[in-house]
């Protein structure tokens, strides 16, 4: 009796863990930049705006909560329902000198991973959880970021 459910436990393990992890394939991640070596900076993405497809998430380019760049040299591509395109260089510097004064945190740059660690594109953000599913081989979703300003009295947020 013991070895019958020592060995239905351990296959309901084995299957739980293999669910999870089959699971956790279909998303992508961010990796902060920080510190690492040669690293990209916002600055290198201003100056060579025109090789990315350039995105903001936020009401407006005096609200913004963040900047997804897409490079465009590459076979992958990210995607997002809320997300509006930057047209020109003077936007972009616009958008990331704003972003600071709107959420009060200080934005860093950040790399957007697939589950492999595929590379897709950076972002530049300063707050909250990033959700990023992917929604085929090469395509990237990323949904809205978080506004802090939304965080008050009543919030579900902590």
């Amino acid at each position: 009796m013991n070895k019958y459910i020592f060995k239905t436990l351990v296959i309901f393990l084995a299957l739980l863990i293999c669910g999870c992890t089959s699971w956790v394939k279909g998303y992508g991640k961010i990796r902060y930049m920080r510190g690492e070596k040669d690293a990209v900076t916002i600055q290198d993405l201003i100056n060579n705006w025109q090789d990315y497809d350039i995105y903001y998430a936020g009401l407006d380019v005096r609200l913004p909560l963040g900047i997804m760049f897409d490079p465009k040299n590459n076979t992958t591509a990210l995607a997002g329902r809320w997300w509006k395109k930057v047209e020109d260089q003077k936007t972009l510097i616009e958008i990331t000198e704003w972003i600071y004064p709107h959420t009060r945190y200080y934005p860093e740059l950040s790399k957007i991973l697939g589950p492999d660690d595929q590379f897709y594109g950076y972002l530049y953000h300063s707050y909250g959880f990033v959700f990023l599913k992917l929604i085929d081989d090469n395509k990237m979703y990323v949904y809205d970021l978080e506004d802090p300003n939304d965080r008050g009295e009543g919030s579900d947020s902590f």
